[in-house]
């Protein structure tokens, strides 16, 4: 297997959740290329609901694979504005390209300064060991 990608412009959890930061407000969530290898190959996505409203560290949905089934957090809090219904009927992108197509939720942040609070990418690969 090549050596998992973890994109430079993206802020990181160290729950393994992606955030990409976009306009007005808005930052799209997934997971990162480390939890969707570890899960194997995702066979269903739950995700919350448009209109929802996260506060951060909150459970919002989970990932099911052949092996296990594992949580969604929130890195940020925020109102869902948007969800990758794609995932429905192909949770497979999730595996296959977690920073594009795989994209779980958009939430529009309460708080803009909070993305401070995240990772980036070199401090995520160092928390991986």
């Amino acid at each position: 297997m090549s050596e998992l990608d973890y994109p430079q412009d993206l802020r990181y959890t160290a729950e393994h959740e992606w955030v990409k930061t976009g306009e007005d407000d808005v930052v799209r969530v997934g997971i990162t290329s480390f939890a969707q290898d570890a899960l194997g190959d995702v066979v269903y996505v739950s995700l919350p609901a448009v209109g929802d409203t996260l506060s951060a560290g909150d459970s919002c949905g989970e990932v099911e694979s052949t092996k296990s089934v594992s949580d969604l957090y929130a890195p940020l809090s925020g109102e869902i504005v948007a969800v990758n219904e794609a995932l429905d009927r192909a949770p497979e992108l999730v595996n296959a390209d977690p920073y594009g197509q795989g994209w779980m939720y958009e939430v529009r942040l309460a708080d803009q300064g909070a993305l401070d609070s995240l990772l980036d990418v070199e401090a995520y690969r160092a928390q991986l060991g």
